[in-house]
């Protein structure tokens, strides 16, 4: 039997970092997918507290000069199409800022057709602090980091409420258990 004959080919001479270069864009091209979907990822260290620590017993009340003692708690309410309120309304002349209820991710900014213009802040205890029917939103952004007291929005009726008085809607929704009446939890 013949020896088989090798042949040897020259190797191309391609650089070798070329690999490397196309993992770390391929890498910066993930992350900034995932900071896009997860705009939380932006603050490890809040969002590590957020998560590890209990929720809050006391929420600063979300409407700028609002007193507990005028809200009434609108929880579990009769709304439309047989649905129980979850949340509570907080009325207030149009353009009123609205202002976070607690320090934590802006995970959230948009529209929807019951809330109108909308925002969701993660919160501690792995929180989701609703604020509906804004009429304009603040300087904030989706995975910017907030602090209780800092202007999210105004004050409208946008949403389902056009039919009604400016107000906005509070909600607290818990994971694996949905919305908790947030009255209870309000700042004096």
């Amino acid at each position: 039997m013949p020896a088989r004959k090798v042949i040897r080919t020259r190797r191309s001479r391609r650089p070798r970092y070329r690999g490397c270069i196309t993992s770390l864009v391929l890498a910066a091209i993930a992350c900034l997918i995932a900071v896009r979907v997860f705009p939380a990822l932006q603050h490890p260290r809040l969002l590590f507290r957020i998560l590890t620590s209990p929720p809050p017993s006391v929420v600063t009340i979300p409407v700028a000069g609002v007193k507990k003692s005028q809200i009434s708690n609108s929880w579990g309410a009769p709304r439309s199409g047989g649905r129980p309120h979850q949340g509570i309304d907080i009325f207030a002349p149009r353009g009123t800022p609205v202002i976070s209820a607690t320090e934590g991710i802006l995970v959230r900014k948009g529209t929807n057709t019951l809330g109108g213009q909308v925002i969701n802040v993660l919160g501690s205890g792995r929180q989701v602090h609703y604020y509906a029917h804004l009429d304009g939103f603040g300087s904030f952004g989706e995975g910017d980091a907030v602090r209780a007291g800092d202007t999210l929005g105004f004050v409208g009726n946008t949403g389902n409420a056009r039919e009604t008085p400016p107000h906005l809607h509070y909600g607290i929704y818990v994971s694996g258990r949905g919305a908790i009446n947030p009255w209870p939890v309000l700042g004096p």
